[in-house]
């Protein structure tokens, strides 16, 4: 019998209709024969009213918090109204629904006495959308007639204190899914398990960064030896580009996991970045599906990459980013500017998005997040004051009014000119690249250019990569 995990989204459990879909995906799976492992986000807009309500206490605004505690208990106790019939099991679950919140407005008192929201507090405080989410679907789903229970994610996963973006740790992570996970598995229970979250050694919770219950669903995936990882969400599958972008994007039947990687580091929404990694090395194979069109196929994504009619198969662009450049005469020869350079901005917390240098050694640029962009700034000067006085290096400059485009194929891989015909589509349609690069794969081209000229580079890129897409 195979074990298949289904992660679903936020807008997937976000109303009754969704957890409707949802319940009647899994029942399929599961008479058709399957073991199920259930992995669910948050009902959706509830992560960002919990930070909301974390802010509020913060500051003292005890009405904030607590209005936000019964807005949420109203939601999660209509939805099990509407999808269960009065009995024990929805009366427990509205209780468990209570004490969660009464939980969250307890730690929401003490933040708004201590005036202060810590990323260890934040974490506790935003884990109650996925603990409450897991109790109604768990719920649902035994009305229906599965054996279901609701599981918080920490009691399996095991991460480091890195609060708001935990790492794994993978041994001590395995050890507990073998002993208390996989045991309820075999006997015939179907868990629903807190996507996003996880927990330190010694208990205290911890997420894994916006969007990561993806990543949770291939952590779990990759633990259980499933044959199959399905990231229901609420778009047909992967597509060759933003669909608000250009309105003739279409959806990939199939890409390979270093193609999706590429796409989801560089803006595509429908993955969160690490989730490939824990698949990778078990080849477990992943399949993105629309929850309310489920008998479309969506996309597959798998080891190998396909051949296509075009090089270029997906074009996904990044905005709300910064062009940080180094520039001087004196650093011609001299070792370690660069080294040292992203060091500093490591300091400042901020990941590099993209790196290009110039030949002559005179300049490098890099690009990070807008939010961090200054941080980072004061950083290297700071880093480099020595040499920024002694004129090796003449500036640090930063540019807002950027964005990444990136073209992605696996195609692209040794294949002579893909490069030149990139730059030929910009150069014809008037549009100034400003910096560029290109992995060891070559499976994908960054290119930075003007954040005007975003819409008319995706288009134009994008009608390479239709002309191999069916219809």
């Amino acid at each position: 019998m195979k074990t298949v995990t289904m992660k679903f989204g936020g807008t997937s459990v976000g109303s009754p209709e969704a957890i409707s879909n949802l319940v009647d995906i899994v029942k399929a799976e599961h008479d058709s024969g399957s073991r199920v492992i259930v992995v669910v986000s948050a009902m959706s807009g509830v992560t960002d009213s919990l930070l909301s309500a974390a802010k509020a206490a913060a500051v003292g605004n005890k009405w904030g918090y607590l209005s936000t505690s019964e807005k949420l208990r109203d939601r999660h106790e209509d939805t099990l109204n509407i999808l269960m019939p009065p009995g024990r099991v929805r009366e427990k679950t509205i209780s468990q629904i209570k004490s969660l919140l009464d939980e969250f407005t307890e730690i929401c008192h003490a933040v708004s006495i201590l005036g202060e929201e810590t990323p260890r507090i934040a974490d506790a405080i935003v884990s109650y959308g996925e603990r409450m989410s897991a109790r109604v679907v768990a719920a649902v789903l035994k009305s229906k007639g599965i054996e279901s229970t609701a599981f918080d994610a920490g009691d399996f996963l095991v991460t480091d204190d890195h609060f708001q973006s935990a790492i794994p740790v993978w041994e001590e992570t395995q050890r507990r899914v073998n002993e208390k996970l996989i045991p309820a598995i075999m006997q015939g229970i179907t868990p629903v398990i807190t996507g996003f979250i996880g927990a330190t050694s010694t208990g205290a919770i911890t997420t894994l960064g916006r969007g990561g219950s993806d990543y949770s669903g291939a952590i779990f995936a990759a633990a259980t030896d499933s044959a199959e990882l399905v990231i229901w969400t609420d778009v047909d599958g992967v597509m060759t580009t933003d669909p608000r972008i250009d309105r003739r994007a279409r959806v990939l039947p199939y890409v390979s996991y270093q193609e999706v990687g590429e796409l989801a580091f560089y803006g595509a929404k429908v993955l969160h970045p690490k989730t490939v990694q824990p698949v990778l090395d078990k080849g477990i194979p992943i399949r993105v599906r629309n929850t309310f069109n489920p008998t479309y196929a969506g996309t597959l994504i798998g080891e190998m990459g396909e051949p296509s009619a075009t090089i270029i198969k997906a074009v996904t662009s990044i905005r709300n980013i910064s062009l940080l450049t180094v520039s001087g005469k004196g650093m011609i020869g001299v070792p370690g500017i660069a080294g040292r350079t992203f060091l500093a901005t490591a300091n400042a917390g901020a990941s590099i998005l993209m790196i290009s240098q110039s030949s002559s050694e005179q300049s490098f640029c890099f690009l990070v997040a807008d939010a961090t962009a200054e941080s980072v700034k004061h950083s290297i000067e700071t880093h480099l004051h020595e040499e920024i006085a002694r004129r090796d290096i003449d500036r640090v400059d930063v540019r807002d009014d950027v964005v990444i485009i990136t073209a992605v194929g696996a195609g692209m891989a040794g294949t002579p000119g893909v490069a030149g015909r990139v730059f030929s589509v910009m150069g014809n349609s008037g549009i100034n690249v400003l910096s560029i690069a290109q992995g060891s794969s070559e499976c994908s081209i960054s290119f930075v250019v003007a954040e005007s000229d975003l819409e008319k580079a995706v288009i134009k890129l994008h009608d390479l990569a239709l002309e191999s897409v069916p219809n």
